[in-house]
């Protein structure tokens, strides 16, 4: 029978309260859960018949922190109230200063909450293979349970300090060598070690250490100031836009310098600031944004179950066919690749050996894995083999005529239940099924490249796509430990469509005597890791020349005409490929900015002939992101107005992790919310006053600005799903 949620204390014969917490699947400190912690805490250190306390959690595992949709909560209705009284009450007060010992029994994991209840314990034994970690960085707050203060105390500055700000977890192992874990023990001995421990510490054969007064591994004052020092510098490199970091050393030296107490009050004071900054915001949404991609109206809630898919064939070895493949096989999903000639399939069979190898010496992958996701992989020429695969990805160029005879060939070759997935990003899905009668087994399965390193996958479905083949590839999304998300079929899909404006905006303000690389620089500040030009270096031109057209066909209202990429491949730069572009690539070092590229400038300068008087426009840092980003937002207005996506947290989680958008600002439409639709609105209906239909506000934000909305609130919508 499983337990009901809720904290639960039996006191056994030999003295000792086992306090337990359940509330699958992790025990995370839900606010229930920590009232119940509080009353048993109390009756355990009142009642006479109690000698000592035994921590644990139910189902084995001791807690994964606390209970992220109060925050949640707290960020709807701007409320700290919700936010209930951990730290000192219960943590200090109950816990730590009980004259009755507290030993922690851990078992499979004890994050965030879980870790710093452990901590407060006065000894912690554990299962081997616990993980322990304060990750609570990564939501945009530091550790609110006086982890800051206690960690330091138990495994030294350093080590803590690199813990905390790279929210790295360790094993009980490692916890046990640094002194953060007392005893290893066997599962099947943990309730039974922990409770002799207890009892050890009230008659005197063991230590009763108060994690908190400690200071035997904090060094001298001149010494922690030093591992502070560079702290800083690391917070500096790795969180440039965030202040959780710095907050958080600010904490830690507070309890170094004025003493543990201290520092949890302080803790407690900058937890409660930093809960409501627009960084905890922003990655809270996005948590909650990735959790709700797996819930799709229609397909996830009509009692279909997704079937096994254990056999793939891939179309293509190239560049994202082969990172296609080495997604799959690192997931034990058999691999037929089909390629047209025996150079192309070596070539792209290497691509896929040279994709496993970089895992391996890169650490993320032992040998043997490497080894047996290899031997999952075959090379075919033709299709006498695809009569028994469950799913095929083609991932040749974008021709629309070579598409439609290769779906026309499989209709004929792979068994009626066998899924015919696309990799397109440019091809309307109808059009590329048109010349079969198999459309409802046609599906959109865009990656993005490398498509193995890479975590979205755009699920695209046409009007004629069933649900169940939907659910089938959201499950091998899933188990190839990719994000999917599903969306409408039109040019771009979500992604794409919605950053295409990223590029022409910085070609206009280049046309305009905006200085290129500076461009590049702003953006990347504001927080993405490469700026349009980078970014189009890496892709290659020659795509963004193919592409181009594509689009001017359906969004050529709204298009800057560029002569740049043109005139940059006339003159032999095609990008990263072959070392030019706009910057210089060479093997071992970071690209440099080329200034030979700058006649290049001139000379689209002179064909667009856009500068205000034949002058360089000057813009502030300011208007560079705006200029560059609000037409983003702009074109995400009209993918929300075409129900192209369910909702707009799958645009965010989709900009976050297909096109690199801070994840602490929340994704593009989060972030569009936070400066605020009307003045996006106002900027945007200016600069179309002055450069014309590319800036032009786009209906929905119109309304959304003048009616006061945020561009996130969900309305019924003519939809693409």
């Amino acid at each position: 029978m499983a337990k009901k949620i809720g904290v639960t204390m039996e006191v056994g014969n030999d003295g000792v309260a086992v306090i337990t917490i359940t509330n699958p699947p992790v025990n995370s400190l839900a606010s229930p859960i920590i009232a119940g912690l509080k009353e048993k805490f109390q009756d355990a250190n009142q009642r006479n018949d109690v000698k000592a306390i035994v921590l644990t959690g139910n189902n084995g595992r001791f807690s994964g922190g606390f209970d992220i949709n109060v925050f949640q909560q707290v960020h709807k209705t701007g409320d700290l109230s919700l936010m209930p009284e951990v730290s000192v009450e219960l943590v200090c007060n109950l816990m730590e200063d009980s004259r009755k010992p507290v030993v922690a029994a851990v078992e499979g994991l004890a994050l965030g909450g879980g870790l710093e209840l452990a901590m407060a314990c006065h000894a912690r034994v554990a299962a081997p293979k616990a993980q322990l970690g304060l990750p609570e960085l990564t939501l945009g707050v530091i550790p609110g349970f006086g982890g800051t203060q206690r960690l330091p105390r138990l495994v030294g500055l350093a080590k803590a300090t690199d813990m905390i700000l790279l929210s790295k977890s360790i094993l009980s192992e490692e916890g046990h060598k640094l002194g953060l874990v007392d005893a290893l023990v066997p599962p099947g001995d943990l309730l039974s070690a922990s409770r002799k421990w207890a009892l050890d510490i009230a008659d005197g054969r063991k230590p009763f250490l108060r994690s908190l007064h400690r200071t035997d591994k904090i060094g001298s004052l001149s010494e922690a100031r030093a591992i502070l020092k560079n702290s800083r510098q690391l917070a500096k490199k790795i969180a440039p836009n965030m202040p959780q970091h710095h907050a958080c050393i600010e904490v830690i030296e507070e309890g170094i310098v004025h003493g543990g107490y201290s520092g949890v009050l302080k803790e407690a004071e900058v937890f409660k600031q930093l809960v409501l900054s627009d960084t905890a915001k922003g990655l809270v949404h996005v948590f909650f944004a990735q959790r709700a991609t797996s819930k799709v109206p229609n397909v996830t809630d009509v009692g279909l179950k997704p079937r096994p898919i254990k056999k793939v064939a891939i179309i293509g070895g190239g560049l994202m066919g082969s990172g296609i493949a080495t997604a799959l096989l690192l997931s034990n999903i058999r691999v037929l690749l089909k390629e047209i000639n025996t150079e192309y399939l070596m070539k792209g069979i290497k691509s896929v050996e040279a994709n496993i190898k970089g895992l391996v010496s890169r650490g993320k992958l032992t040998q043997d894995k490497a080894g047996k996701a290899l031997s999952l992989l075959k090379g075919v020429l033709d299709y006498t083999e695809f009569k028994d695969v469950d799913m095929v990805i083609e991932a040749v160029i974008e021709n629309i005529q070579l598409k439609q005879s290769i779906f026309k060939e499989l209709e004929k070759v792979c068994s009626p239940h066998c899924i015919l997935a696309s990799n397109t990003s440019t091809i309307d899905l109808d059009v590329i099924g048109e010349k079969t009668n198999s459309k409802d087994r046609i599906v959109g399965a865009h990656f993005f490249s490398p498509a193995h390193l890479m975590t979205l996958l755009e699920i695209v479905r046409s009007k004629n796509t069933s649900a169940q083949v939907i659910l089938d590839l959201m499950a091998v999304g899933k188990a190839i430990k990719k994000v999917p998300v599903v969306v409408g079929n039109c040019i771009g899909f979500a992604v794409n469509r919605t950053f295409f404006p990223y590029a022409q905006a910085a070609h206009m303000l280049t046309n305009l005597g905006v200085d290129l690389f500076r461009i590049d620089s702003v953006i990347t500040s504001f927080g993405l890791p490469l700026g349009p030009f980078q970014l189009g270096d890496l892709a290659g031109h020659g795509i963004g020349l193919a592409v181009g057209p594509i689009y001017a066909k359906v969004y050529g209202d709204r298009m800057f005409n560029s002569p740049l990429t043109e005139l940059l491949l006339k003159s032999g730069r095609n990008g990263k490929i072959n070392g030019r572009g706009f910057y210089i690539y060479e093997k071992g070092s970071k690209p440099k900015p080329d200034p030979q590229v700058l006649s290049i400038v001139e000379e689209s300068r002179k064909l667009t002939n856009i500068m205000p008087g034949g002058k360089p426009r000057s813009v502030s840092d300011k208007e560079i992101v705006e200029m560059i980003l609000f037409p983003v937002v702009n074109e995400a207005c009209r993918v929300l107005d075409e129900g192209v996506v369910i909702r707009a947290a799958d645009l965010d989680i989709a900009s976050v992790l297909g096109m690199s958008f801070p994840s602490y600002r929340g994704g593009i439409v989060f972030w569009a919310d936070m400066v605020g639709p009307k003045y996006i609105y106002e900027r945007l209906k200016r600069l179309s006053e002055t450069y014309g239909g590319f800036f032009k506000p786009s209906r929905y934000l119109e309304e959304r600005a003048m009616k006061g909305m945020l561009l996130s609130e969900s309305q019924s919508s003519r939809s693409r799903m």
